[in-house]
């Protein structure tokens, strides 16, 4: 194995502690019962990532939110469809942002189904730990450091762990839907560890570009724990998650 691809697989295998403590939040959450209001709350927070998936995404301030942003981005793209236009790049971008929507969908219809009626706007709402990953990620989306902005597309999604328990979930009408919701999500954001990881090979090639990376996933990976655990009405304490985290060979760390 080459140097850079061992450090790409240093970086996974320092993530992997991390994804594995998000699959255990979620079974967790899961075993716990959560009532209706439980159960709201998750959703209107998971619809507001759905509605808000780019990574370190900046002030939405003019759109509805980060996904109308992206399409009025695509749209605007095509001022150079006949003058040098990346076209499979752009066709990949255009696909990646209409999985987007339907996750975001199907999400809204679980939702729905609990609230017994149509969503409305404010119903999505972004939780203060999700607020704070953000706001971490986009610091390093904007690095100078092309090895940091690069480990970012490898810390989305937690390794998949939550839809991937998701689509486990069983039990009456809403768990099977909810399930089945979770499954789209999954099946789509399928290899997306593998891309990342593939992308990281042609970028990390010094002893100091691992290291930028390295602090950059730990800290994402870190408040991305403390996000979902929000997520999940924190169904772990500090120290049962940071206790199972070290369990997994994991390294907490204060943010």
């Amino acid at each position: 194995m080459t140097g850079h691809h061992s450090y790409t697989r240093q970086l996974v295998d320092l993530a992997t502690p991390f994804w594995d403590t998000e699959a255990e939040l979620t079974r967790r959450f899961f075993a716990s019962g959560p009532s209706k209001d439980v159960w709201i709350r998750y959703l209107k927070a998971a619809v507001y990532k759905e509605l808000n998936p780019v990574i370190g995404y900046g002030p939405t301030d003019s759109f509805a939110c980060g996904l109308h942003m992206e399409f009025a981005r695509l749209v605007d793209g095509f001022d150079a469809v006949d003058d040098g236009m990346d076209r499979r790049g752009f066709h990949h971008r255009l696909e990646q942002m209409i999985e987007e929507f339907m996750h975001y969908t199907v999400l809204a219809e679980v939702l729905e189904d609990l609230l017994g009626r149509p969503l409305q706007r404010g119903d999505a709402q972004q939780l203060p730990a999700d607020d704070k990953l953000n706001k971490l990620r986009h610091t390093y989306v904007n690095s100078d450091n092309a090895a940091v902005r690069a480990v970012m597309e490898l810390t989305e999604g937690g390794g998949t762990a939550t839809f991937r328990e998701g689509a486990k979930l069983t039990g009456g009408d809403f768990e099977t839907k909810l399930a089945a919701a979770f499954k789209v999500i999954a099946d789509d954001e399928d290899g997306h560890v593998d891309h990342a990881a593939d992308d990281l090979k042609n970028i990390i090639k010094t002893e100091s570009d691992f290291l930028a990376a390295k602090i950059a996933l730990l800290k994402v990976s870190m408040q991305r724990l403390h996000m979902r655990n929000e997520m999940f009405s924190n169904v772990m304490s500090a120290a049962e998650l940071n206790g199972y985290l070290t369990e997994r060979g994991g390294e907490p760390i204060k943010i």
